[in-house]
């Protein structure tokens, strides 16, 4: 009932005055402020499924596309104007510019004016979560009361192996040359640093995948996910029209047995393979948030607070281990612990730095209800999901 009272105090600007009489709005304790006016809520979000990279149902999709059916489906669902938008961020890495003119005709394929303006951010993996926290940074700041974050990325159409123009003097400094380090690698170093053995990586694949599986069985994703009709070709160039409405990385038949069969994908007598690592992926979310108090002027809807956010570095050539330094951050800024926090979602790039971060952070495994190695890697439409 205590916790019930104070998700209560989060989400409602008015006295409750519902059937319950003990259901009253709390403040919580841990450290989050109780309902205020200037709070930057969480209006609504979707997503479309994750495809497998090159083989799946978007390997012919454009970004724009993926980008503009999630825009298009959030203003719908909650009948706002995008007039109303007082700007839009999107996180991307592969397109040339971090994607602003896709992004942009993104905006224009959904009928949002120019007067709204766009820009677009590449923080790599979590370029999504970056999007989330300027758009957040905006309301805060006074600059706009609505705006809509957004990650987008088609690993099928886009070039990952190009770091672009690098100057012949990072042989002068090791981080810089570590820069170059495939991620492959760097999750090999993880494992190998922190004595990550490939049974326990394994075995975290297996549960990540069962969660995920369950979570689709229940119909959970289904909510979240906007079904997209799009054209594919075969290996012939014939087209055909299809619907993409499930995510394609879910694999309910995965085994120890079968995982332990695999063979390393990155390095010789590694521990990092195709059954514990994530796939590369296509796909695209978007997320509404605003300033409480507009979003009660309008009507809509408010599914939560946007408490805190934080960004850690970490070496370059461990870089997975972020989270376990940056949730502590985020979690200081809230007021917070791990024990206040029912439900974690992880970036699962590597089994191998997914353990070393819930090992670090003490997450016990029922936080992690979802599954997370299935929604990986499409680089920023998941990280807005999470």
């Amino acid at each position: 009932m205590r916790r019930l009272q104070v998700v209560l105090g989060h989400l409602k600007g008015r006295p409750y005055s519902g059937p319950e009489p003990a259901l009253q709005a709390a403040p919580c304790l841990s450290g989050a402020s109780p309902a205020s006016p200037e709070d930057v809520v969480v209006v609504h979000g979707r997503r479309t499924a994750i495809g497998r990279a090159g083989r799946g149902g978007f390997k012919d999709t454009t970004p724009d596309e993926l980008l503009s059916t999630v825009l298009t489906a959030v203003l719908q669902d909650v009948k706002l104007s995008p007039v109303q938008l007082g700007d839009i961020c999107v996180g991307n890495v592969l397109q040339p510019g971090a994607g602003a003119v896709m992004a942009r005709i993104a905006q224009f394929l959904s009928d949002i004016p120019e007067t709204v303006p766009l820009s677009t951010v590449n923080r790599q993996c979590s370029s999504g979560l970056q999007a989330v926290a300027s758009i957040a940074g905006g309301i805060r700041n006074g600059s706009y009361d609505i705006g809509m974050a957004c990650g987008v990325e088609s690993m099928s159409l886009a070039d990952r192996g190009n770091p672009g123009n690098i100057t012949s003097r990072l042989v002068e400094k090791e981080k810089a040359r570590d820069c170059l380090i495939p991620m492959g690698i760097t999750s090999e170093n993880v494992a190998e640093r922190f004595g990550i053995s490939r049974e326990k990586q394994d075995a975290f694949a297996l549960a990540s995948q069962q969660k995920a599986a369950r979570a689709q069985s229940k119909g959970f994703f289904q909510a979240e996910i906007v079904p997209v009709t799009t054209m594919t070709r075969d290996d012939k160039g014939n087209e055909s029209t299809i619907t993409v409405s499930q995510d394609e990385g879910i694999r309910p038949n995965t085994t120890m047995e079968g995982l332990a069969k695999l063979k390393p994908s990155f390095k010789k007598n590694g521990s990092s393979t195709a059954g514990n690592s994530s796939q590369v992926s296509d796909g695209a979310a978007a997320i509404l948030l605003a300033r409480r108090s507009k979003a009660e002027e309008l009507g809509l809807p408010i599914l939560g607070v946007l408490r805190s956010y934080a960004v850690v570095g970490v070496p370059p050539d461990i870089m997975g281990i972020g989270p376990a330094y940056a949730i502590p951050e985020a979690l200081q800024k809230a007021g917070l612990t791990v024990n206040d926090v029912d439900i974690f979602e992880i970036n699962e790039a590597f089994a191998s730095q997914a353990v070393y971060c819930v090992e670090k952070l003490g997450i016990p495994p029922e936080k992690g209800i979802r599954g997370g190695l299935h929604v990986h890697r499409d680089w920023d439409g998941s990280r807005c999901c999470l």
